[in-house]
């Protein structure tokens, strides 16, 4: 069984594709650097910033206190058009960890994405998906000189008899029942038919942060029971050091009562390479109630995007309607919203204005690039399969 599991490997790992052959390609350093200007608190501050929640901040200090440069593992599954929420938001929070000292490691997990049915479970697709991710994170401003990007194929096929013993030591560590809980990670529920696959799946994501030899965790709220998993692990190995859980804002649709973006639905998401025109239209149509803060995904952008990008947000109205108005922060904003002073109406064509101005690098690149053009052209023909 072992000598197939091998065999299936190294047959992923050849057509998965070289990061070297890209024409952006990532630089790759886990070297020491010299020491940061920042102070502890300053680099504890940056770090924590990135995450809604953190377990634990006492260790996330320590560990920022004895390593200058501490390993973050992020990852994404190929399956489909990236949309702001991991264009935008994963390109923000990566140069936040980077510039705080972190390497930061970021998973490219094709097999996953073969072991969950994307795209059919064609690794081609997977791979020229995955290639087309990378681009637009360079492309968006992802500071790379200390990000690697890590094909999971490659890697795992690097190391098979380590990587393996590790998946299957938690998985036998762990009841079904247990495993079934996490298959939220997949975009999945407990209810629904899972693949014999797609069981497997959590084990070897929980390994993944082992494999990486990871001290924080970065990935949103919605892997966070995984990432609890791994935690848990340490305390049956009896691992002192265990991985920190740093658990990123995930950004809903811009319908109601979307808590999150879906790649499925075109009208819940902004795609990175959206045109000009598409961008106005989707935030016109999306759901904004007047002097209602809670569950308004327009503000949510305006809070974790655009201030993060910009440090303000510029409205553009007559001086009837009150006039030309930059806030600072959302502490400001919300008032003028509740109040009725700040109305949809003005909040829209200033969000649009503030992610366009973002997206166009991107857009330049897509259109100025003839690899990237055609890589483009290559993944919107592909069929997103949940």
């Amino acid at each position: 069984m072992a000598e197939a599991i091998k065999a299936e490997q190294h047959s992923a790992a050849d057509d998965a594709p070289d990061i070297g052959s890209i024409s952006l390609a990532a630089s790759s350093s886990t070297t020491q650097t010299e020491p940061l200007s920042l102070s502890l608190e300053e680099r504890f501050a940056l770090v924590r910033s990135v995450g809604e929640e953190c377990i634990q901040e006492d260790e996330l200090r320590n560990l920022l206190a004895k390593k200058l440069n501490p390993i973050c593992y992020d990852g994404f599954e190929p399956s489909g058009r990236m949309h702001i929420a991991q264009g935008v938001m994963k390109t923000i929070n990566v140069n936040k960890l980077t510039s705080a000292g972190c390497t930061v490691k970021i998973w490219i997990a094709d097999l996953f994405a073969q072991l969950n049915n994307k795209m059919g479970g064609d690794l081609n697709k997977i791979h020229k998906i995955g290639e087309y991710l990378i681009q637009i994170w360079k492309a968006a401003g992802m500071k790379t000189d200390k990000v690697e990007f890590l094909w999971s194929s490659n890697e795992i096929n690097s190391r098979p008899d380590e990587y393996w013993a590790l998946v299957m030591d938690i998985a036998r560590r762990n009841t079904l029942a247990r495993i079934v809980r996490c298959c939220q990670i997949m975009g999945r529920s407990e209810q629904d038919e899972l693949t014999a696959a797609q069981i497997f799946y959590p084990c070897m994501q929980c390994a993944d942060i082992f494999f990486l030899k990871a001290d924080i965790c970065q990935l949103g709220m919605d892997q966070r029971k995984v990432n609890v998993l791994a935690r848990e692990y340490c305390d049956d190995i009896k691992r002192k050091n265990k991985p920190i859980i740093l658990s990123h804002h995930m950004l809903p649709g811009l319908q109601q009562g979307q808590e999150k973006m879906s790649k499925s639905d075109p009208s819940s998401s902004i795609f990175m390479e959206d045109e000009e025109a598409e961008v106005n239209v989707k935030i016109k149509k999306a759901y904004c109630p007047p002097k209602i803060v809670e569950g308004n995904p327009c503000l949510e952008y305006i809070k974790y995007i655009i201030f993060p990008w910009f440090h303000k947000f510029e409205v553009i109205r007559q001086e009837e309607n009150g006039g030309n108005k930059t806030y600072a922060c959302m502490e400001e904003l919300i008032p003028d919203y509740e109040s009725g002073s700040l109305h949809p109406a003005d909040v829209k064509p200033a969000i649009s204005k503030a992610l366009n101005a973002i997206l166009q690098p991107v857009r330049d690149h897509f259109k100025n690039n003839k690899e990237a053009r055609e890589l483009l052209k290559t993944i919107k023909a592909y069929r997103v399969t949940r």
